[in-house]
């Protein structure tokens, strides 16, 4: 199945993240980051590779990809392969990115992040690439936590998610954390299928407010001090 993108064809399998909005939100925010030339780059819940596959086109040395889907390991390194391009994929928590003692120059994360009634991550199946969890941060607060270990001296996070999660919330985290912190992007779109047949689970949360049919999403940028 071919995704749509607006930068390259891309293959994707049942079941694995199809590159949108926050994708390309993410892309940008990436192209207007400085990526120094030469820099080591990691994307973290890759989905179908693309924005490991990015950071190469933009001058990136060295791209590595995981996720915990092996549809989406397989997705990814398909488009790799087909794109000429040497994404290193593998399949894994994300926390593995870094087990190797490893340290990225830019660290990239999509992480799941719709808000729902389910309190622990699904297991198998296409919702493992959206369910953030009662709050939505299930996965944005692993990342903000194991960011600062796979950067180094002067690196960069990159994290899109749906103003929904609370942004505030990321930067006073990753602030925490050690590291400079900011929103430098944002865009509001209509609520996608998901956020649909859940509005009035959101409502019901407070998450949203009655009515509201529309998200923003951000990106938050985090440099290592």
């Amino acid at each position: 199945m071919i995704g749509d993108s607006p930068l390259m064809p891309l293959l994707r399998a049942p079941g694995v993240y199809a590159p949108q909005q926050d994708t390309w939100l993410l892309r940008e925010a990436l192209a207007d980051s400085g990526l120094a030339a030469g820099a080591r780059v990691v994307d973290l819940c890759t989905g179908t590779g693309v924005l490991a596959m990015e950071a190469l086109r933009l001058g990136a040395r060295e791209a590595r990809a995981f996720d915990a889907s092996g549809r989406a390991v397989l997705t990814a390194r398909c488009n790799a392969w087909l794109s000429g391009l040497p994404v290193r994929v593998s399949r894994g928590e994300m926390a593995l990115a870094g087990r190797d003692g490893r340290r990225f120059d830019v660290v990239l994360a999509n992480p799941p992040y719709v808000p729902g009634p389910d309190a622990l991550p699904p297991r198998r199946g296409a919702r493992r690439a959206w369910e953030g969890g009662p709050d939505g941060r299930m996965l944005v607060d692993r990342v903000c936590t194991l960011a600062p270990s796979l950067l180094r001296r002067s690196g960069t996070l990159l994290m899109v998610h749906s103003k929904v999660c609370g942004p505030a919330r990321t930067v006073r985290l990753l602030r925490r954390q050690g590291m400079r912190a900011e929103v430098v992007a944002g865009m509001v779109l209509p609520f996608g299928p998901v956020m649909r047949r859940r509005a009035a689970w959101l409502e019901g949360a407070g998450l949203i407010r009655p009515g509201q049919r529309t998200e923003e999403l951000v990106v938050v940028r985090a440099d290592l001090a």
